[in-house]
């Protein structure tokens, strides 16, 4: 299942957010979306959890937690279809 976390603090980085998902499950990729001009932080990223359960779990738990300073928000991604 694919999750989008919104809302992150700029400093936050992928080796911290994949630490952050794996206490739920296994973690298949995880992008932190960076402007290309400046390499800074959009402040929202991608994780990818093979199992739906996992991801369910890290998502009901992570959503609205306070990480860095910032209350971040996950969610699935729908599927453009």
């Amino acid at each position: 299942m694919k999750l989008i976390i919104r809302n992150l603090a700029r400093t936050t980085t992928e080796a911290e957010l994949q630490t952050l998902f794996k206490a739920y499950g296994s973690v298949q990729s995880c992008t932190l979306v960076m402007d290309k001009k400046t390499a800074v932080s959009k402040g929202f990223a991608f994780v990818e959890m093979p199992k739906t359960g996992e991801a369910k779990a890290a998502m009901k738990s992570l959503n609205g937690k306070d990480i860095a300073g910032s209350k971040i928000r996950v969610k699935k991604v729908e599927s453009a279809q």
